[in-house]
């Protein structure tokens, strides 16, 4: 679900060539998920080889990642480790409401109603181990660094930012924020057009700077910490009943302190809290990062690409196409180098 706070935060549009030379932190998860749910055939059907496995991951790391490599762009993918215990109650939703679309996909399958078998197919999706093993195999050979996380990949992504080792993270949801990356990228692995009702639109690259945020918002981080479990985090879904997005901003501004904050809310009749908020401000405040991460960029392995590919029945002429712009990108660098 992730963080609901689009209303009262300030961004700007950039573009990829704004973010040249600069190191992203990109959580792997939320960027898979993406692949999985938007790379498909009309009637909702995943990319799948000859054995019906799927590839749609593969097919979004591998053209998704030339593109941002094509822009000067150093991407890190960092993925989740162990979930925590506050995400059980998330973890039991998620998988309720993807029972919910599978049934309703069956249903509009038997209709032969393929837009309601795009819709539905994509609500049960899955991150199984294959998918998150072949995706770092990938990684790998094409060189990009990849992180695994002890806890959340995107406390970890931000962890990243916030030590100077990446610019920003990169993610469509607004976590982390509240897990204090210094920079937020949003729509960077999306498709460049979306289509909508009215036809297609462009979408672009959206950058929040979190000191910029603060201001703007006139509060601290721990405020913004508070703000965001009051509205409702994947920890405690749908937050406090009632209270919305400027309600929230509003209680944070007047209370200040998180101990004031809650106490406040929990002695006003037309709330009610049913959740421990000091565990989920504490695993914000503090997610775990790694102390000393390996980040290493290295030479792409066009043989393994290949390799990795083709045995998913990956024309080896669109691989090829893609090593070649990835021979170019090499080629710049030298002649840059001598020159």
């Amino acid at each position: 679900m992730g963080l609901v706070i689009s209303e009262i935060i300030p961004r700007k549009e950039i573009s990829l060539k704004d973010l040249k030379g600069k190191v992203i932190a990109i959580d792997a998860f939320n960027t898979l998920y993406q692949f999985l749910t938007t790379i498909r055939q009309v009637d909702g059907t995943p990319l799948m080889d000859k054995n019906k496995k799927i590839t749609s991951h593969l097919s979004g790391l591998f053209y998704r990642n030339i593109n941002l490599l094509q822009e000067g762009i150093k991407p890190i993918y960092v993925f989740d480790g162990k979930p925590s215990e506050l995400k059980h109650g998330e973890i039991v939703s998620r998988m309720k409401a993807k029972e919910e679309a599978r049934e309703k996909y069956e249903e509009a399958r038997e209709n032969e109603d393929e837009e309601g078998m795009r819709k539905y197919s994509a609500q049960f999706v899955k991150m199984t181990d294959d998918v998150i093993k072949e995706s770092k195999e990938l990684l790998d050979a094409l060189g990009i660094p990849v992180i695994q996380a002890v806890g959340e990949g995107e406390g970890e992504a931000a962890c990243l930012a916030r030590q100077g080792i990446a610019w920003a993270s990169a993610s469509q949801d607004y976590d982390s924020l509240l897990f204090g990356a210094t920079r937020l990228v949003r729509n960077l692995t999306l498709a460049r057009k979306r289509k909508t009702v009215s036809g297609y639109v462009e979408v672009n690259p959206e950058l929040i700077e979190f000191d910029h945020l603060l201001n703007q918002l006139q509060i601290n981080r721990e405020q913004l910490i508070c703000l965001g479990i009051l509205v409702g985090t994947d920890f405690n879904p749908g937050g406090v009943k009632g209270i919305g997005q400027k309600r929230a901003l509003d209680i944070v501004r007047k209370y200040q302190y998180a101990v004031r904050i809650f106490e406040a809310v929990k002695n006003d009749p037309k709330y009610q809290i049913d959740f421990e908020w000091q565990d989920i401000f504490k695993l914000f405040n503090d997610p775990g990062c790694i102390k000393e991460p390996e980040v290493v960029f290295k030479k792409v392995d066009k043989d393994r690409v290949r390799e990795i590919l083709s045995k998913r029945d990956f024309s080896l002429e669109r691989i090829n196409s893609g090593l070649d712009k990835l021979s170019e990108i090499e080629e710049k660098k030298k002649q840059k180098t001598l020159f």
